[in-house]
């Protein structure tokens, strides 16, 4: 038997995650339930997930997985999802994920960094398949994720982000950018004047600001597919 907020929480989080596919932060939890502080939807969450209703994914900020519904609830189905992919709030908010075995293969070109710039893209070590929904007309590749400064746009560490190729975007789009020819960085871009500044989506990350000679974009995020274990 769930308490009136316990169930109110339950379905505000399967509600956002049949929308979005990203549960929502304790933040936006605190505000649509009204309370107080952050505290006690830890107290709710951690009641939910005893009692069997949900399930909180290792190793990953804002993950939470609905694993059933009460049996008074509207809506008695739990969500569900296309196997390993998840429409992502990306700019391309009418893609749908396509079935699994009419997949694309994709060069996976290996990590790119969410965090502190890594080394710049190599080139193909494998491929992966990817639905045709996620992708545009253009040419895509494929990185891994590595870091955690896109968590709140819901890019986290292990995702593969699908990526068009293009060397020119708008403001605000979350991009690859190449830093001084070396190192390459998912983050969102802004530019104003003659200075680019690249935004992570994380309060623990400052934004990083360049001359517009050391930075080059590389592709704009299209797609995001996730693994769950």
């Amino acid at each position: 038997m769930l308490t009136k907020k316990q169930y109110e929480l339950l379905m505000y989080i399967d509600h956002s995650l049949r929308e979005s596919g990203v549960s929502p932060s304790f933040d936006e939890m605190k505000d649509a339930l009204d309370l107080k502080s952050k505290s006690g939807i830890h107290r709710l969450i951690t009641g939910l997930e005893e009692r069997g209703f949900i399930r909180r994914l290792p190793h990953r900020a804002r993950a939470l997985e609905v694993i059933k519904l009460p049996e008074n609830a509207q809506n008695s189905t739990a969500p569900t999802y296309a196997p390993n992919v998840i429409k992502g709030d990306f700019g391309n908010g009418d893609a749908q994920p396509a079935a699994a075995n009419d997949a694309a293969e994709l060069p996976l070109l290996g990590r790119i960094a969410a965090g502190t710039p890594i080394e710049a893209i190599s080139d193909a070590t494998s491929f992966i398949g990817v639905p045709p929904g996620l992708m545009g007309r253009g040419e895509h590749y494929a990185l891994e994720i590595d870091g955690d400064s896109m968590i709140e746009a819901g890019i986290y560490d292990g995702d593969t982000v699908v990526i068009e190729k293009c060397d020119t975007a708008e403001n605000g789009t979350i991009v690859v950018a190449l830093v001084d020819d070396s190192e390459a960085t998912l983050k969102r871009i802004r530019k104003k004047g003659d200075t680019i500044a690249l935004e992570p989506a994380n309060k623990d990350y400052e934004t990083q600001i360049f001359g517009p000679d050391r930075i080059k974009v590389q592709g704009k995020l299209v797609g995001l597919i996730r693994s769950y274990h």
